[in-house]
């Protein structure tokens, strides 16, 4: 419950059985391993924190540069980079015991069994409320083809994490070829508990001093404002075609955007590209959706979700 010039504003929401105090989660990648960020907001203000995304196995990322900044949004090519589960679980876990919001840890792997080690291991953490999967990376069994790109894949990937992962299991999806409608139809089957919707666009972007594409790995993801559109877009298909509970993300950087996701279907929402602009913008967000709320006369945020049908 949140007070906002004496009127009462019920945020809370859950992601299947896990309650979170409002539906504000710092995206993955944009908050570091928490620490990082902690000294610019009161983390434990946000609904939860996802650390950014680990690895088995530390992993050096891409060769700079990896930062782009286009007119409407950011492209990355970080690769991923990370100290690798082990390390995470040693330096960082310690800090994350200090906080009362709920932690989610991404992970990724390049095949099955480097994701169910890495899985099996952090849902073993007291700590860890949830394990967000990144199904976008490329699996090197099958070729180098993304997890995503069809629906065995996934199945076969997802259906092995379930089994290891007794925590909140969510699925972070990305642009794809398949229906997201039938992908997440597929996940709530297999028993995955929410999915967080989108990750970046494939982007590309060229540097005119030199004539040539700026990134070494020539694509790279976009994020910020510019991808609002086609985010709102895939996160209202996905909860019209399944009541599995969605973290939407992309682009939002007021109160009013986070608002437009939970009116399509989302329960809760991730705020990532705009934290690089202003590490403090996620309270400033959860503030303005509240103001939104409170001038409507909303008392739950239940009475907004997916509204807008």
């Amino acid at each position: 419950m949140c007070s906002l010039r004496g009127y009462l504003v019920n945020i809370k929401t859950r992601l299947g059985t896990l309650e979170l105090a409002n539906p504000l989660v710092l995206a993955s990648g944009t908050a570091g391993y928490g620490r990082e960020i902690a000294p610019y907001l009161d983390l434990n203000r946000v609904g939860a924190i996802t650390v950014k995304g680990l690895s088995l196995f530390p992993c050096s990322g891409n060769p700079p540069p990896r930062i782009y900044e286009s007119a409407s949004g950011v492209l990355n090519s970080i690769g991923l980079e990370n100290k690798g589960v082990e390390r995470f679980i040693q330096e960082d876990i310690p800090f994350l015991e200090t906080l009362s919001t709920r932690v989610f840890v991404n992970i990724w792997g390049t095949d099955e069994h480097s994701y169910r080690d890495g899985a099996r291991t952090l849902t073993a953490i007291e700590r860890i409320d949830g394990i967000e999967i990144n199904v976008s990376c490329p699996n090197v069994e099958k070729g180098g083809a993304s997890f995503a790109c069809s629906l065995d894949s996934l199945a076969s990937l997802i259906g092995k994490l379930r089994k290891v992962v007794t925590k909140t299991l969510i699925v972070k999806l990305g642009p794809m070829k398949e229906d997201i409608g039938a992908v997440v139809i597929l996940l709530e089957q297999l028993g995955v508990d929410a999915v967080s919707i989108t990750n970046t666009f494939p982007a590309l972007a060229v540097n005119l001093s030199n004539e040539r594409l700026f990134f070494s790995r020539k694509t790279a993801g976009l994020s910020g404002p510019a991808i609002k559109p086609m985010a709102l877009r895939m996160v209202y298909e996905a909860t019209q075609a399944s009541s599995i509970p969605c973290i939407g993300m992309g682009g939002i950087s007021s109160g009013t955007d986070a608002v437009e996701f939970l009116l399509v279907g989302a329960c809760a929402v991730g705020v990532g590209t705009a934290t690089l602009k202003n590490p403090a913008a996620a309270l400033e967000i959860l503030e303005g959706m509240q103001s939104w709320m409170e001038g409507r006369g909303i008392e739950r945020i239940e009475e907004i979700i997916g509204k807008a049908r």
